[in-house]
């Protein structure tokens, strides 16, 4: 396993060499080049039912599987958003949640499923009812909007976060949502209304800047199509 990650900042790119023979998993359309060596397909991770999931949650429904079939091989891969890529080690001790766009790529032996959250974190969460999770032993690559910034909880550590500015989590962390302030007037009027609590032990990956923010920010400049 050899990645490096170039360009690092506003528009990195990943260069990953793959062995003879070694696959890596991707979202759809996340390949800029590769060498001639290596064979790219697309398919739906684990059928029909988990790639109509995924949509649900935001992402796309089918990945794409880059595999070098006639020898070593170099894969590029990108993605769409302005903003980090950040590589993962999972041990297979812990899976990850992420949430919509949040996911790149990842090596073969990292399962790609998609978790339900319950009513409250559902309805008021960002994420929606289904947000991705992955398990199993290898590298997984994350992106995100800015740059990306990772806060490691000890046993019982709390932290509260903005839900637009979060990336990823390990599932072992305990979260709840809640109002930012004691009341819902201060929580509406400070602009952040609804927020996430973080308890330790685990670690949670934030982007530092809110797409939701963005997209308010151009329509409040008034542009029209035409």
């Amino acid at each position: 396993m050899k990645y490096e990650i170039l360009q690092k900042g506003t528009f990195p790119i990943v260069k990953y060499q793959l062995e003879n023979g070694e696959q890596i998993k991707a979202e759809s359309d996340a390949m800029v080049a590769m060498s001639p060596t290596v064979e790219v397909t697309g398919g739906v991770e684990g059928g029909f039912k988990k790639g109509l999931t995924r949509m649900l949650s935001g992402e796309k429904f089918f990945f794409q599987y880059l595999t070098a079939k006639t020898g070593e091989g170099e894969v590029l891969f990108a993605h769409a958003l302005p903003g980090d890529i950040f590589a993962v080690e999972l041990d297979g001790s812990y899976g990850l949640i992420i949430q919509k766009n949040g996911f790149l790529a990842a090596q073969q032996n990292i399962e790609i499923d998609t978790k339900v959250q319950n009513l409250m974190k559902g309805l008021f969460s960002k994420e929606g009812f289904f947000i991705l999770k992955a398990r199993g032993n290898g590298i997984i690559f994350l992106g995100c909007y800015g740059a990306m910034h990772s806060i490691t909880l000890e046993e019982g550590q709390e932290f509260i976060i903005d839900n637009g500015h979060l990336v990823a989590w390990t599932e072992n962390i305990d979260y709840k949502i809640e109002k930012a302030s004691n009341g819902w007037m201060h929580s509406i009027m400070s602009g952040e209304c609804l927020v996430c609590r973080f308890k330790g032990p685990g670690t949670i990956w934030i982007q530092t800047r809110n797409p939701g923010a963005f997209s308010g920010w151009i329509s409040s400049l008034g542009f029209s199509k035409g």
